[in-house]
C-alpha cells in the first residue's frame, strides 16, 4: 500500500451524501445527536456538550484522508433530499500488513430504522474494499444492541465472536460480538446482486 488515499468527496449513495466533518459547520448537528442518552447508548463516550464535539471535531483525530495504519477517516452522513446531517460513519484503516481495517457509526434516534446506516456502511466496504484493498473488515459491538447486529449482517458481516463481560463500559461489563466480511465474500455478495 504505502499510499495516501483520499476518496472522491462527497460520496454519493442512493439517498444520502457521505463527507468530511466540517469542525466548524457540522458542531450543531453533531450535537444534536451526540447529546443524546439514547443515541451514544453503545458508543464510547457519554452525551456530548456542545463544547465536546467543537473540540472532538476540531481535533487531529477527525480525518478525511488516510496516510498510515492507525488512521481512521470519519464522515458526516448527509440526507441528500434535504442536506441534513444524520449522523456520522467510520473507516479505521486498523493494519497494512494484515489489511484490515473496522467500521463503526452513530445516527440521530430520529433517523432510526430506515437503512441509512447500512446504506452508508456499504458505501464505507466500497472504500474498503476497493480503494484500500484491505483484505478484512470488523465491526464490534455491544450484544445488547440488536439494531446494530441487524445491520451488519444485512451488510454481509458474519457474527465471529461472543465476548462475554469483556469490557467494563458505563459502569458495567459488557458482552461484545464481532462481526467480520472478507473483500471476497463481500465481492461474491454484490455480484450476486
Amino acid at each position: 500500500m504505502g499510499r495516501v488515499l483520499r476518496p472522491d468527496y462527497p460520496i454519493v449513495t442512493e439517498r444520502l451524501l457521505l463527507r468530511p466533518l466540517d469542525p466548524v459547520a457540522d458542531v450543531d448537528a453533531v450535537h444534536a445527536y451526540q447529546s443524546l442518552p439514547d443515541a451514544v447508548r453503545y458508543v464510547p463516550y457519554g452525551p456530548r456538550s456542545r463544547a465536546d464535539v467543537a473540540e472532538n471535531l476540531a481535533s487531529s483525530r477527525i480525518r478525511s484522508t488516510f496516510e498510515t495504519p492507525g488512521h481512521t477517516i470519519s464522515l458526516a452522513v448527509v440526507l441528500r433530499e434535504s442536506g441534513a446531517l444524520i449522523g456520522d460513519v467510520m473507516l479505521v484503516w486498523s493494519s497494512e500488513v494484515h489489511r484490515r481495517g473496522e467500521i463503526g457509526y452513530i445516527l440521530h434516534p430520529d433517523h432510526h430504522g430506515h437503512g441509512y446506516v447500512t446504506e452508508a456502511c456499504e458505501a464505507l466496504l466500497h472504500i474498503a474494499f476497493e480503494q484500500l484493498e484491505l483484505h478484512r473488515v470488523v465491526a464490534r459491538i455491544d450484544e445488547r444492541n440488536a439494531a446494530s447486529a441487524a445491520v451488519l449482517r444485512r451488510l454481509g458481516m458474519r457474527e465471529e465472536a461472543r465476548l462475554v463481560e469483556n469490557e467494563w463500559f458505563k459502569g458495567e461489563w459488557t458482552t461484545e460480538l464481532d462481526f467480520a466480511v472478507l473483500a471476497r465474500e463481500w465481492r461474491e455478495r454484490r455480484a450476486a446482486g
